[in-house]
């Protein structure tokens, strides 16, 4: 990068991180640590915890999903938005676990459950967390030296470092130190300056691609170029990218209301809320706070997709066949840079400049060659036939279109570089085609962009890395502490001890994700790895965690089956799917079980068929992950609840108003008082609206539904799909629909947005300051349970227990 793209960098970076290590003077116990004091206002919250839940990790995974599967997808998942809204603006869950006053998911399972359950859970989380967040500062790191254009390797006091490394140890570094200096008080307010600082920075992006890009001559026609049923923006049209069913669409509304509260990345920003009123109506500005932010992200992907397959951006210096060229070179040298590579390295990097294949070259193509020819004979040998007529283990795939062939063969120089290195090490082309799809987007925004353009961007994603990987190592280190250690410390931590711990446990969580990250040659998608991690806690927590906030009736040998139930079966499925093709199969077939398990498979799915269809394959599992997915809930959900009704004693129910703080519990807030359910007052309950609303809160939840529900939901999904069952738009014009939807509406409403949650914004943080200067520290407030009451409810619930006594 430029001199003046590294200031633009450097200069804002240090500015925000000055901001919020100021705030560490206002960290005076451990809820000021782990809940920020509970004094956060709205708009602090809504841009802060906006800002962490988006990462840079997450920003590389939606491009490569956006790269291979297009952006049509999000259409029909709007069939899930009222379901949605109404979770959204009653603050489901996220209300009522503001109510329990819990600093982590595992002392609300203390008060709620037990200590042993509590304690098993932090284990599980804490693994199931830190494995998750372990791949962040890898794919963060490739992120930089790729896109800043940073050498492979670096050269210091005459020894060599990857610079991979080198810069993932920084970056972990200045995360850590930011997390361990203030705890939630400083990841929130560095989140917050930044998500302000962010805001004019993401119309200035979006202007210069809307400037220097049109969409009916470049972006357009690029993205249309795709053969039938594999269609980028037209959701009428994309039957042969991936299975899409309404069972998928059903299967995640199960999932937004059971694991509603599930994952535990940014837990503090659900608990850092002066009250559980302003913790709900965080999450419904939340509707309107991303603004520019997506507009911009969506715009790159597709500039990048246009750049990379439109034949007007070939060729040049700065076209897209040298950005492959560079990227494919980068990848090999970041990749086959050991030893055993030495050999082959320069012929394959010769190829890459040259398209010449040489002797060498073309003996490592044909290793891979007769090892592929091998492959597909023995998956020929173990294919199963079905019985009906052209059903068969293995699907026919149609043939490729001219643009798939064009594409194709702009990357067949990539794809032999691949097989050269699958010759020596299969594991390492594996790496390597990895790295090149999940670089291939940013790479060709450095190409596209500007001296300045790439350093405000650069900006960013390094400050999209920083506040979302310093807000999980709080919340993972936090568990780890308070749901691991603390609830069997016979003696209560001092403050200071306490702090401490939580301090050295954040840097443990850093330490261990830089040797993963070092050491793990990533082989799959991302999404994949975040599927595998987090399955260890979120396949059996959410009945735990929605059951114990609303059934008063739900036990803790109910929470323990489902725990250790769905978790089980979560990952075991996802192991059976990884080791089907290579391993499960093969073993069936060799022990006579293929026939008799196919016909099992499709006497279950039979009756729910055609949106379920199980059928014995030796390419891939039969029953595909969402559908998985789907069941694992459900199972967990039944064991939860029956193993409950049986162990649950008659006349004897959990105490939900000591747990919440309601009637003669009541702690802060004003004392919610909901409206007698009639006809006259249903749309209150729908909306969420009680006694805590003033008329500015009315307005805004009003305005949330109005535009998602009656504009999102009523007019873009229900009326256009009408529209084009009737009366089919065709590519063009869901290209029409699709600019002015997600740009020239998107942009309106970004350009009033951006000015209000600035101002708001400001607002709260002046106050935000003021009530962490005055408040007071209770020294109770560190996360014990005691006879599942927080220890710092102890003196409030023996007097309610007195008064009634």
């Amino acid at each position: 990068m430029h001199a003046i793209d590294w200031i633009l960098v450097v200069v804002p970076l240090v500015f925000v991180v000055w901001v919020g290590l100021r705030t560490q003077r206002y960290v005076k116990g451990v809820a000021d640590f782990l809940t920020a004091g509970r004094v956060a206002g709205r708009y602090v919250l809504s841009v802060s915890s906006g800002e962490a839940g988006m990462g840079l990790i997450s920003l590389v995974a939606v491009y490569e999903s956006y790269y291979q599967s297009g952006f049509a997808y999000g259409f029909w998942g709007s069939l899930a938005a009222p379901i949605s809204i109404i979770l959204g603006l009653t603050g489901y869950c996220t209300y009522r676990f503001r109510e329990t006053r819990a600093m982590t998911v595992g002392q609300f399972l203390e008060i709620r459950y037990s200590r042993r359950f509590r304690n098993f859970a932090g284990v599980l989380q804490s693994t199931s967390g830190i494995l998750n967040f372990a791949l962040f500062p890898a794919v963060g790191a490739r992120f930089v030296v790729y896109f800043c254009g940073l050498p492979v390797e670096t050269v210091f006091a005459g020894m060599v470092f990857p610079t991979f490394a080198l810069v993932m140890a920084f970056f972990l570094s200045l995360e850590a130190f930011v997390a361990i200096k203030g705890g939630q008080i400083t990841t929130m307010v560095t989140n917050c300056v930044q998500g302000l600082l962010s805001y004019p920075l993401y119309l200035v992006i979006v202007l210069f691609v809307l400037l220097n890009f049109s969409w009916f001559r470049d972006m357009a026609p690029a993205i249309l170029d795709r053969p039938p049923g594999k269609s980028l923006i037209n959701p009428f049209d994309i039957t042969a990218l991936r299975d899409f069913n309404l069972l998928y669409v059903i299967i995640g509304i199960l999932s937004s209301i059971i694991n509603r509260m599930g994952w535990s990345g940014n837990l503090g920003y659900s608990v850092s809320a002066k009250n559980a009123h302003e913790q709900k109506m965080a999450g419904v500005l939340g509707s309107w706070r991303s603004g520019f932010e997506n507009m911009m992200f969506l715009l790159l992907a597709i500039v990048g997709l246009t750049y990379l397959n439109s034949d007007k951006y070939q060729g040049g210096p700065r076209g897209a066949v040298a950005c492959r060229t560079e990227l494919a070179i980068k990848a090999v040298n970041d990749v086959a840079a050991g030893e055993q590579f030495a050999p082959v390295r320069v012929e394959i990097v010769g190829y890459l400049q040259t398209g010449v294949v040489t002797p060498e070259m073309q003996a490592l193509l044909d290793k891979t060659a007769a090892i592929k020819v091998r492959e597909e004979a023995e998956k020929a040998r173990l294919r199963y036939v079905g019985r009906e007529e052209g059903d068969s283990g293995a699907a026919v795939a149609a043939p490729p279109n001219a643009a798939e062939e064009k594409q194709a063969a702009r990357e067949a120089r990539v794809d032999k570089a691949k097989n050269a290195i699958r010759a020596v090490d299969p594991g390492a082309a594996q790496t390597y085609g990895t790295i090149f799809g999940q670089m291939r987007v940013p790479m060709a925004l450095r190409f596209i962009m500007p001296i300045g353009i790439i350093g405000i961007f650069a900006f960013l994603c390094i400050f999209q890395m920083v506040t979302c990987d310093s807000s999980y190592m709080l919340s993972w280190g936090s568990i780890l502490v308070q749901d691991v250690i603390l609830p069997y410390r016979k003696k209560p931590f001092t403050p200071k001890q306490q702090l401490l711990l939580l301090r050295i446990l954040i840097a443990s969580v850093a330490t261990f994700a830089f040797f993963f990250s070092y050491f793990f040659g990533q082989v799959d998608y991302i999404l994949m790895f975040f599927a595998i991690t987090g399955a260890i806690w979120l396949g059996g927590s959410g009945p735990c965690i929605v059951g114990g906030l609303y059934w008063k009736r739900g036990t803790t040998a109910g929470a323990w089956v489902a725990l250790i139930g769905g978790s089980i079966l979560a990952v075991a499925a996802i192991l059976v799917q990884k080791l089907w093709v290579p391993n499960i199969y093969p073993w069936l077939h060799a022990h006579g079980m293929v026939e008799s398990l196919a016909v099992w498979l499709e006497r279950c799915s039979a009756p729910f068929e055609p949106i379920i269809r199980w059928r014995m394959s030796s390419d891939k599992y039969p029953i595909n992950s969402q559908e998985v997915y789907g069941i694992t809930m459900l199972i967990s959900i039944g064991l939860y609840v029956v193993v409950s009704l049986l162990t649950s004693t008659r006349g004897r129910v959990f105490n939900m108003d000591r747990m919440l703080h309601r009637g003669q519990y009541h702690r802060e807030g004003i004392r919610s008082e909901k409206p007698r359910l009639a006809w006259r007052t249903l749309y209150a309950y729908l909306l969420g609206i009680d006694n805590q609303y003033t008329r500015g809160d009315r307005i805004l939840a009003w305005s949330v539904f109005v535009w998602s529900f009656g504009w999102g939901f009523l007019c873009c999904f229900v009326g256009v799909a009408i529209w084009n069952f009737v009366s089919p738009w065709g590519n063009v014009g869901w290209s029409r629909w699709f600019f002015l939807n997600n740009f020239i509406l998107a942009g309106a409403i970004a350009t009033v947005s951006t000015v209000w949650f600035m101002i708001g914004g400001v607002r709260n943080l002046r106050r935000l300051f003021r009530d962490l200067k005055h408040k007071d520290t209770n020294v109770l407030d560190d996360g014990r349970v005691v006879g599942h009451v927080s220890a710092d409810d102890v003196p409030l619930v023996e007097q309610v227990e007195k008064d009634e006594g």
